[in-house]
């Protein structure tokens, strides 16, 4: 399969990258902006970047495509689990 091939399929889910883009690096924008980002573990922070990376693909694509629910909710639970193997 070329990259053509698969980025023209994933254009038909998550919408055109441009706008997916843009809606991205906005939530993060946000998030790296406030004040509470500098206390956040590197762990925390790719969590939460991926995170909305997943909800840019449901806005900008198709909402009803449960991967991208359940990779949230898979990063989620990474930090979790760190969370709860902590001292």
């Amino acid at each position: 399969m070329s990259v053509d091939t698969t980025l023209d399929g994933r254009q038909d889910r998550y919408g055109p990258y441009a706008g997916h883009a843009l809606i991205a690096q906005a939530l993060k924008d946000v998030m790296h902006g406030s004040r509470g980002w500098d206390r956040l573990s590197p762990s925390q922070r790719e969590a939460l970047d991926m995170i909305q990376h997943k909800v840019a693909r449901v806005l900008n694509g198709d909402p009803n495509y449960g991967d991208n629910w359940h990779d949230i909710a898979g990063y989620a639970r990474l930090v979790e689990r760190e969370l709860e193997a902590a001292p």
